[in-house]
């Protein structure tokens, strides 16, 4: 029995070249090459083999020279996790590369695919960046950077369905929000629905809310159609106490706050205007004069009248007919 070399796994070269290459889409080794995929000559092999050596290395680059880029999946910084990366980082230095491509705008410049958290951190510490240098569209970009979230278990339903809503405003096809975040069209439906139903500055306060599902974000949508039920939950995120909640107990709160049914006792006209007393020579009270949208009222107390309520009632109509023939004159 022949002897295996020390390095030998028991698979034979070509078994692992067709390996290889299925796993690339590629023709299996002895299989005729596809004339279409071939480089044209000695420089377009040689550029070819360039160009994947460049995709597949990682490089070293000044934190200071990426740019944002792509979708904002994030909403909001958990700052104690992010604390905590940057003291991994400092501690054992950066072991995942982020992904970037060039700038289509700006030579010399980037931008980030995924990978912000660990560029914000690594910016903090002044720290070179570690990262894949790809040449990629705006459609691979959100491809991309699509996968990365789907592959990612911390990010909550809202971010996902923010995420999605900022795809389609862009002008991304629902096929392709569905690939890039690997669901099927129902579920790219149903998460729009509650992505377009919030703007980024709200949802920024509210944050990510990790434990918060999909079934409480579409009762909010429900709730949020109501005008009134809407303001109160925007204005209880001014309180002072809001700043000190969590993302999860500010959706709580604002649900509350949306969910609370409006005081159905409303005050009447003459209830809420403001009281005016009349008194007589000598300051005392004779009578209390309201004027509202009904009209206006005339209250004499009884039980300080000491009859004057009695002697006004069996005289009030020669009384008013005296008061409105002056008021006529006061017109002519």
């Amino acid at each position: 029995m022949a002897r295996k070399g020390i390095l030998s796994t028991g698979s034979s070269p070509e078994t692992k070249t067709e390996s290889r290459a299925k796993s690339f889409g590629s023709e299996p080794v002895g299989a005729k090459p596809k004339s279409h995929l071939m480089p044209r000559g000695a420089v377009g092999a040689l550029q070819s083999s360039l160009n994947r050596m460049q995709e597949n290395a990682v490089q070293e680059l000044d934190a200071s020279l990426i740019d944002m880029a792509g979708v904002e999946d994030r909403l909001g910084t958990d700052l104690q996790a992010q604390e905590q990366l940057e003291e991994s980082l400092r501690s054992y230095g950066q072991q995942v590369p982020v992904l970037v491509r060039p700038h289509p705008k700006k030579p010399g410049r980037y931008e980030i695919v995924y990978g912000r958290r660990r560029l914000h951190a690594l910016k903090s510490l002044g720290l070179p960046v570690k990262a894949m240098v790809r040449q990629l569209d705006d459609h691979a970009l959100v491809m991309a950077q699509g996968q990365e979230n789907t592959a990612r278990q911390d990010l909550s339903f809202i971010e996902k369905a923010s995420f999605a809503a900022q795809l389609d405003s862009g002008g991304h096809d629902r096929q392709t929000i569905a690939d890039a975040l690997s669901i099927d069209l129902p579920m790219v439906s149903r998460m729009l629905k509650v992505g377009h139903a919030f703007d980024l500055p709200f949802l920024r306060q509210v944050g990510s809310a990790p434990s918060i599902g999909r079934d409480r974000w579409m009762a909010l949508v429900k709730l949020f159609q109501e005008a009134e039920a809407k303001d109160r939950a925007v204005a209880y995120m001014s309180r002072p106490e809001w700043s000190g909640l969590t993302s999860d107990e500010r959706f709580e709160a604002i649900f509350a706050q949306a969910s609370a049914a409006p005081s159905k006792e409303t005050p009447s006209p003459t209830a809420a205007a403001k009281a005016r007393t009349l008194r007589n020579r000598d300051g005392k009270a004779l009578a209390d004069i309201r004027s509202g949208k009904r009209g206006v009222t005339l209250t004499v107390a009884a039980r300080a009248a000491e009859g004057f309520d009695t002697w006004l009632d069996a005289h009030a109509e020669e009384l008013l007919q005296e008061i409105h023939d002056r008021w006529q004159q006061t017109r002519a």
